[in-house]
């Protein structure tokens, strides 16, 4: 408790030092959504950055200089989160790190691009934040249509499924991913059977969930944040919705307080992520220590570990770049070429995407209220389970 209000006073001082100096050390801004709808999120991004802050200045810091910390709070608001990262820019950071919800990184990629300052994407899948992208942004994290892909590269091995419908927040990352759901499913022969769209706020979903169950759909595919996920599945076992899958797009279903909130309900439920701590990367045993640590006895969730890898880049980056300019920096980052507990990080241009992280994403399911890692196979820490017996053997 010492130490974190010692490192809280550090950061609340920063805000009124410059970014860089030789006795504060070099600062990067922060924005993360701290308050409002996305707290959740924001804290496992803090538990992150400050295992990877804690990792980089006992490691030397960043050119010989401890690194800071300059953290803003969005309040899970775009209007906010513009005016924080004004306030980063004009205190002098070398780059900006954010946020969580795609709906607030969308316009804050689109003002580091004006602004001209450097933004590592840390939180935000929509895939528009960087197709057709800009060189002032880079996401070290995976985008939207890679959630769509490893749940239904998991169906494609599984076999016997033939249609699906889709439900879905109607923000920014829900569409992105929903829209990449639907698309990849119909190039692979799926039938899309139905397609269900919310707005923020609703909290009975039966009658969508009845809809569905008359259509029968081998896979429901669901993008919903965490008091949505629950109330879904709660919901989905009161009116006997019985799919041979339901997948969930990652959000809220691969929290663990989405299994404490659904219960029983939230058996079988696959989830895409980008990191478990079962993933065969160099360190990934240390990383989920450390953040299980910072999170006070908390379970991480992937959120905690993608925010730790942008931290890492940028320091890399830092180290790298022959000044803390702006332009010398970009284009550090764009010659990125590493490996972090929480995976490989680089940043190519393709399928139309630009300095995007070509990161594979894997599957896990809640089997006996915890999550296990079923796919990809190589990484498995245990196999597909379903609620009908004759599907356990597939």
């Amino acid at each position: 408790m010492v130490r974190l209000l010692a490192t809280l006073l550090v950061l609340g001082l920063g805000l009124l030092a410059p970014a860089s100096s030789a006795q504060e050390g070099i600062g990067v801004g922060i924005i993360t959504s701290q308050t409002g709808r996305f707290a959740t999120f924001g804290r496992m991004q803090m538990a992150g950055y400050q295992v990877a802050l804690d990792e980089i200045n006992a490691a030397g810091g960043v050119k010989g200089q401890p690194l800071r910390l300059i953290i803003e709070d969005d309040t899970s608001n775009q209007n906010a989160a513009l005016a924080a990262a004004e306030r980063l820019i004009n205190a002098g950071v070398p780059m900006i790190l954010g946020t969580y919800s795609s709906s607030i990184s969308k316009p804050l990629a689109a003002y580091a691009t004006r602004q001209r300052i450097p933004l590592i994407v840390s939180g935000s899948a929509a895939d528009e934040i960087n197709r057709p992208g800009s060189p002032w942004v880079f996401r070290a994290k995976t985008n939207a249509t890679s959630y769509a892909v490893s749940l239904l590269n998991l169906a494609d091995h599984l076999g016997g499924m033939e249609t699906i419908a889709i439900l879905h927040g109607s923000g920014a990352f829900e569409t992105s991913v929903a829209d990449a759901a639907e698309r990849i499913a119909r190039e692979r022969g799926y039938r899309v059977v139905g397609r269900d769209v919310y707005d923020r706020g609703l909290t009975d979903f039966r009658p969508i969930l009845n809809r569905f169950r008359a259509l029968q759909p081998d896979i429901v595919f669901m993008v919903s944040y965490e008091e949505d996920s629950v109330a879904i599945m709660r919901q989905a076992k009161e009116v006997n919705l019985t799919p041979k899958m339901f997948a969930g797009g990652a959000a809220g279903f691969a929290l663990d307080t989405f299994i404490q909130g659904a219960g029983d309900a939230a058996e079988f439920v696959f989830s895409a992520t980008s990191w478990t701590p079962s993933v065969a990367y160099p360190g990934a045993q240390e990383l989920y220590r450390k953040l299980v640590e910072a999170l006070g006895g908390e379970e991480p969730s992937y959120h905690a570990a993608e925010a730790y890898m942008a931290l890492i880049v940028a320091a890399d980056a830092l180290n790298r770049a022959a000044s803390l300019a702006p332009d010398a920096v970009r284009e550090a980052l764009k010659a990125t070429n590493l490996m972090t507990a929480a995976g490989p990080v680089t940043f190519a241009d393709y399928d139309g995407f630009m300095n995007q992280n070509p990161l594979e994403m894997v599957v896990e399911q809640v089997q006996d209220g915890r999550f296990v890692t079923v796919y990809p196979f190589e990484i498995a820490a245990g196999a597909a389970r379903f609620p009908t017996p004759a599907w356990d053997q597939r």
